[in-house]
C-alpha cells in the first residue's frame, strides 16, 4: 500500500521521533486491522524541486541505457520510470517538475539497473549519483567495481591483518569497497588518502548503509 501523508505534529519518545500522520482523502483503517500491519516506511520530501545537475544526469543515464537496450530514449524513459515506481511504491512523475528526492531516487534505481545488467555508462557512475553511499553498497551488492563498473571483488579499507583467516574474520564492522582487479590492486599500491582523492570513492561499513527498499 502507498499512501501520501501530511505531517501533522511531532514529539521526542525515548525510542526516537513519534509522528503524527494524516492520511488524505483514503480510509485505511479497516486494512490496517485486517492485515495487522504494524510496520511501514516514510520517505521525506522537503517540497525543492529537480535541480538541472540532476536532470543533465537523469537524461545522460537514460541514453546511456537506451543505447544499451536498443529503445528509443523517450521509451526508455517510462520504462525506467515504471521499473522504479515498481521498485519504489512512488507515484508517477516528471523529471521536468518532481522533487529533489523524486530525482536522487530514480537515479538511484537507473544505476541499480546499470550495475545489475552490465550496462556501460558514457562517464563513470560515481559521478551521475546523488547519494555516493548508496551507490557504493549498490557496488558491493552486484560486484561491481565502483570506478569502473566492471566485475569486481572485495577491499578491505580497514586492514584484515596479516595471518588472519578472511573466512574466520568477522568484518562486519570494516570499511569495504567493491573493486575490479586493476582498480584493487592500484587501491594497494597507493594507499587509501591517495586512492579517495584520485578516484572520489571509498569504503563504507555496510550495516551503516540502508537497503533500497529502506531509504
Amino acid at each position: 500500500m502507498y499512501a501520501a501523508v501530511t505531517i501533522k505534529g511531532y514529539r521526542k519518545g525515548d525510542a526516537g521521533t513519534e509522528l503524527l500522520v494524516s492520511v488524505p482523502d483514503k480510509q485505511i483503517g479497516k486494512a490496517l486491522e485486517r492485515k495487522q500491519i504494524r510496520k511501514g516506511e516514510l520517505r521525506f520530501d522537503d517540497g525543492r524541486c529537480i535541480s538541472v545537475e540532476q536532470r543533465k544526469k537523469a537524461y545522460a543515464t537514460i541514453r546511456d541505457i537506451s543505447e544499451y537496450t536498443g529503445y528509443l530514449p523517450e521509451e526508455q524513459k517510462e520504462w525506467l520510470k515504471y521499473l522504479h515506481i515498481c521498485r519504489t511504491g512512488s507515484r508517477y512523475f516528471h523529471l521536468s517538475d518532481c522533487s529533489m528526492d523524486t530525482a536522487r531516487e530514480f537515479i538511484n534505481t537507473m544505476l541499480d539497473y546499470a550495475l545489475e545488467n552490465g550496462v556501460p555508462l558514457s562517464d563513470n557512475a560515481v559521478n551521475r549519483t546523488d547519494d555516493i553511499n548508496r551507490y557504493l553498497y549498490a557496488c558491493l551488492v552486484h560486484k561491481k567495481c565502483a570506478v569502473c563498473g566492471r566485475k569486481g571483488e572485495i577491499h578491505h579499507e580497514d586492514a584484515i591483518g596479516m595471518g588472519n583467516d578472511r573466512r574466520q574474520v568477522d568484518d562486519s564492522e570494516y570499511r569495504k569497497i567493491c573493486l575490479c582487479r586493476m582498480h584493487h590492486t592500484a587501491a594497494h599500491q597507493m594507499g587509501v588518502p591517495r586512492f579517495r582523492s584520485m578516484y572520489k570513492v571509498y569504503g563504507i561499513v555496510l550495516k551503516d548503509v540502508p537497503e533500497p527498499d529502506e531509504t
